[in-house]
């Protein structure tokens, strides 16, 4: 599980093949990509198509891509970077070898039925991802500082201290009410999930006699509130009377940063599904040893693998529809790619509409789109330093609120920063340490608007919106740091994000309110055509967008196949 940092949210040799802009670096700055071959166009058959081609190589489209692979099918996945990973692809400056984005992870090493998504599909790929487990983060919230650590007795003490005189007892009331109805939260695997029928048989019918079991074990109560599981997480709070004003923030910022909304918006069961793997006996957090590119090198492994083609620098212009079908897609510079069974695109709902033939789109499908709220966008800070001065014990993750009256969605109010080299010295130079901190979604794309990015009003505006990410990183690093001494210093901003990532606006994803809306299925008007990613079910953040992957994968072979697939890596 990743935050966005994600959880409901990783080759291992990086090798300098070629200069390549990141996506999160200075207007002009150059990095090294990873050392996969990007695959031919053509066939065997010596034609430029496939059997299903998959636009862009971000999690989502590497998890469908991979899947569609082990399924047999001649799958070509599309990526307009040089680069493969999306929001999650990693980048190496002067040695430095950086996270682009997600960097809080739990669940790799999960196996069966109740696994994180993406250690599914990574199981069924056959790859794996070495981590280093650890199990606290510093917290600087307007009460002071602490170091938080995961599991079920642990943040008592913290609620001694900084909560109120009845946080203790409603702590224990809301996880003696959530962790029961865990179980059936994580009831149906995701691998076994597909968009047709065929779900009664993959998943309904194969899981009937555990999900039975399980409601029984429940009892009455448990499968009341297993009912709630589909409405927003406030409603369970509510019911519960938690009124603590410190575990009510709390809760905010961590649905926050699982899905980009607070407690009133997002689905209980992401909550739930994130307290049965962060407060539940012997749980820890797990950081890939070889950055968050691991995850993404894994999964291109695993594509490849099963024969699997990712074509890099192959920027997607067009999706060709001919007598209503989805049947391939332009690209830049006017080269046709045919899909002889499906186009899955894993850009955003936005982007995705942009690629479509306007004629073709019903009314209805386009003013849903557009009338989709979004979440705001990011500000980033991407610095390499020497660690000399820094203390021994600082730890990879740090999240600093400034103000829990403003809210946790507000602009510039919660900077999350991660240094990595912590736990992965190799990630840095001998003796130095790499960090990413970042505002989690809550920038402002309207600011940004229509700047010149070669302009000094971008410059200033850089400098002006970056220096509280600055101060954040001082309060968590100490005196021993001096911004003036960083060898590296990248700030990003909601226009690199569009640019580089082609997110429209920027954006971290749509701001789907559970209880007002729902995340939109992978089927869409247009024949042949899927989606899949953020902008789908079950929604945003590393294991959501894997899920979602895979469910489109399953969806586009047989029944036959697809359980032949779940007996095979067990589950």
């Amino acid at each position: 599980m990743a935050l966005r940092f994600h959880p409901f949210s990783p080759l291992f040799n990086f090798r300098s093949t070629k200069r390549s802009r990141t996506v999160l670096a200075r207007n002009e700055v150059s990095a090294t990509s990873n050392g996969y071959p990007s695959s031919t166009l053509t066939s065997k058959q010596g034609k430029p198509e496939a059997d299903i081609i998959v636009i862009g190589s971000g999690i989502g489209g590497l998890c469908c891509g991979g899947l569609l692979a082990r399924y047999g099918q001649d799958v070509l996945v599309l990526e307009s970077h040089d680069v493969a990973g999306g929001a999650a692809h990693s980048f190496d400056i002067k040695g430095y070898k950086f996270d682009s984005g997600p960097s809080l992870f739990s669940g790799f090493q999960s196996r069966g039925p109740q696994a994180n998504p993406l250690a599914q599909v990574l199981d069924a790929l056959g790859e794996s991802i070495p981590c280093a487990n650890y199990d606290s983060w510093m917290v600087y919230v307007p009460e002071g500082e602490f170091l938080s650590r995961i599991g079920p007795t642990d943040f008592f003490k913290d609620l001694e201290k900084y909560a109120g005189p009845d946080s203790a007892r409603e702590w224990r009331k809301l996880l003696d009410a959530i962790l029961p109805i865990s179980a059936a939260a994580m009831a149906l695997p995701p691998l076994s999930i597909r968009g047709d029928l065929g779900v009664i048989s993959t998943a309904a019918a194969r899981y009937a006699p555990s999900l039975l079991k399980t409601f029984a074990q429940m009892g009455p109560q448990g499968a009341l509130g297993a009912t709630k599981l589909l409405r927003p997480f406030s409603e369970i709070i509510d019911s519960l009377g938690i009124k603590d004003p410190f575990i009510r923030n709390w809760l905010d910022l961590l649905a926050f940063l699982l899905a980009g909304v607070k407690t009133n918006g997002i689905l209980s069961a992401e909550m739930v599904y994130m307290f049965s793997e962060w407060y539940k006996p012997g749980c820890t957090l797990e950081y890939p040893l070889q950055g968050s590119g691991a995850i993404v090198d894994a999964l291109v492994r695993g594509l490849q693998k099963f024969g699997g083609r990712i074509s890099l620098k192959s920027h997607v212009e067009n999706i060709v529809v001919e007598n209503g079908r989805a049947v391939g897609v332009k690209l830049r510079g006017g080269q046709f790619v045919r899909a002889k069974k499906a186009v899955v695109s894993n850009a955003s709902m936005w982007d995705t509409l942009s690629l479509l033939p306007p004629e073709v789109v019903p009314k209805s499908y386009r003013d849903n789109i557009k009338s989709t709220p979004q979440c705001e966008s990011f500000m980033h800070l991407h610095l390499g330093f020497d660690a000399e001065g820094i203390r021994d014990d600082l730890g990879i993750h740090h999240i600093v609120v400034n103000d829990w009256d403003r809210g946790v969605d507000a602009d510039q109010n919660v900077i999350l920063i991660s240094v990595p080299s912590v736990l992965s010295p190799n990630l840095a130079p001998p003796g130095k340490h790499i960090l990413h901190a970042y505002t989690p979604g809550t920038e402002p794309f309207e600011i940004w608007e229509g700047l010149d990015r070669r302009s000094n009003e971008y410059k200033n505006l850089k400098a002006e919106r970056s220096e509280v990410m600055w101060r954040a990183v001082e309060k968590a690093l100490g005196p021993g740091f001096n911004r003036e001494k960083c060898e590296v210093k990248l700030v990003g901003t909601p226009l690199t994000h569009k640019r580089f990532l082609r997110r429209n606006r920027g954006t971290y994803g749509p701001a789907i309110l559970a209880g007002k809306g729902t995340f939109p299925g992978h089927s869409t008007p247009i024949p042949q055509l899927l989606c899949c990613g953020d902008s789908t079910f079950p929604g945003i953040g590393v294991p959501a967008v894997a899920a979602s992957g895979a469910i489109v994968a399953n969806s586009l072979v047989s029944v036959a196949e697809h359980s032949q697939l779940l007996d095979a890596v067990g589950i």
